[in-house]
């Protein structure tokens, strides 16, 4: 419980600190805020997600191996969509069982249930989530558009 909310007030203060820290020379762009449906701070809700160990042991490698192929084109096709703009795995064990996170475009928990629940992992058992109503810069979505001039392959 301590991680997650650790977590989620560091990614927050995160948030408010990118946005109170406007650089003197940056001029405001409205069309560009409206466009991301950007609130006066430049903010807007988002969805989180935290993926957690599920209740199914996948034994089978070969299937496991199946499962993750599976969520990784998941989470591109989400990502090609625009309803997921952030997604990966945690590189450390934790007492909570996070695995994973996924922060989705969409102020509605219900919908991003719905978009969670396409992943095969999921739906398999190997994954479980948690959902969590996030606050964070409206420009966060345009990062994917530069990923693939950064990145050499895929997972």
């Amino acid at each position: 419980m301590n991680l997650k909310i650790s977590l989620t007030v560091t990614i927050l203060a995160a948030g408010l600190s990118f946005a109170q820290q406007k650089k003197e020379n940056s001029v405001f762009n409205q069309e560009l805020a409206a466009s991301l449906g950007a609130d006066k701070y430049g903010m807007k809700p988002y969805t989180m997600v935290m993926l957690t160990t599920g209740s199914v042991k996948m034994e089978d490698k070969t299937k496991m191996a199946e499962l993750m192929k599976g969520h990784m084109a998941n989470i591109g096709k989400l990502a090609d969509e625009g309803k997921i703009v952030v997604a990966g795995p945690f590189l450390e064990k934790n007492k909570e069982n996070y695995r994973g996170m996924f922060i989705f475009n969409t102020k509605s928990k219900e919908e991003a249930e719905q978009w969670v629940k396409t992943d095969p992992a999921v739906q398999a058992g190997v994954f479980s989530y948690e959902i969590f109503s996030w606050y964070g810069s409206a420009a966060l979505p345009l990062y994917l558009k530069h990923h693939d001039e950064i990145s050499k392959e895929n997972p």
